[in-house]
């Protein structure tokens, strides 16, 4: 891994430099590149910009580690406005929601998993009203079981809930064996946060051992894989795989974050793969933009220009 990866994920958590960097404007050109803006109207917008170019969406309202009743019921208004602004535009066809449940009540007191399954529920309601589904997210570890178990009482009546896994936990090659059955949606990707290695690879070659190995499990399975990374050489692996398995275009999918490689992601929709983009938006991007900058140090020196310039 990067020697900067590191400190970046334990910067994501700094509330001193979180205090300094959120004053920047939105705006700002390192910011910009991964968040679209921060309301409603500026998610739906590049929504129906990316649908137009052949491409699929996701929306994810930004926030996490809500310990407030009332915050989290902010997320989820948030949410049911952001459904009910893209059946408007005529989106749902193409854009669903991606959803942390710790936005939405997981960690508020001892009934926070039950807060966070009753508000998901109200969030995979109204996406279903509209025509679209929701994918639960996945966060550090110590989330991992909680997730899962909201996911299976949610399945329960919202079957279509996607789940997401991360192939630099241990524990997650078992995980895509139990999920991949027919109807499960799950998105692979490598992760995004700072583990203890008890529980996580720590080298990128293991990881990306993980991510092959659990391919091959989503692949062969019933199930409905979405390939999340922008690594070139696991998008290839994937497409392998797919013919390997037997699997048409449209029953699998490619996943992309805004502003990385959109180049690559509008060549894999126009040979005919399902692509989909992560559109994060919202006023709390900072810890999505470190988590961003430790997966490509290289857009450090344009981040901190911006921050030494700021007057």
């Amino acid at each position: 891994m990067s020697l900067l990866r590191q400190p970046l994920l334990l910067l994501a958590r700094s509330g001193g430099v979180k205090k300094v960097v959120e004053t920047m404007p939105v705006s700002a050109g390192i910011v910009r590149s991964y968040v679209p803006g921060e309301t409603t109207t500026d998610a739906v917008r590049a929504a129906g910009e990316l649908v137009a170019d052949g491409l699929h969406v996701t929306l994810d309202h930004l926030g996490e580690d809500t310990s407030d009743r009332g915050d989290a019921e902010r997320t989820v208004e948030a949410y049911l406005d952001a459904l009910t602004a893209l059946g408007h535009a005529g989106l749902t066809h193409g854009a669903e929601v991606s959803v942390k449940l710790s936005a939405v009540g997981q960690y508020v007191g001892e009934s926070g998993e039950q807060l966070a399954l009753e508000n998901a529920r109200r969030i995979c309601r109204a996406a279903r009203n509209q025509g679209t589904t929701v994918t639960l997210d996945m966060e550090d570890h110590t989330t991992t079981d909680s997730t899962l178990g909201i996911l299976r009482e949610l399945r329960q009546d919202f079957p279509e809930t996607g789940a997401v896994l991360q192939s630099y936990l241990r524990r997650t090659e078992e995980d895509c064996h139990q999920l991949a059955y027919e109807g499960s949606r799950v998105r692979l990707c490598k992760g995004a946060y700072a583990e203890p290695a008890s529980v996580a690879f720590e080298e990128r070659l293991e990881v990306d051992k993980s991510y092959v190995r659990c391919l091959k499990v989503l692949m062969s399975g019933q199930g409905y894989p979405m390939v999340a990374s922008h690594d070139p050489r696991m998008v290839a692996i994937a497409g392998t795989l797919a013919a390997r398995n037997g699997r048409e275009p449209g029953s699998y999918e490619y996943q992309m974050l805004y502003g990385i490689r959109p180049e690559e992601q509008r060549r894999l929709a126009e040979s005919g793969e399902t692509v989909r983009v992560y559109v994060p938006y919202g006023s709390e991007w900072y810890g999505y933009l470190m988590r961003r900058l430790a997966e490509r140090p290289q857009n450090l020196s344009f981040f901190l220009t911006s921050l030494i310039s700021k007057k």
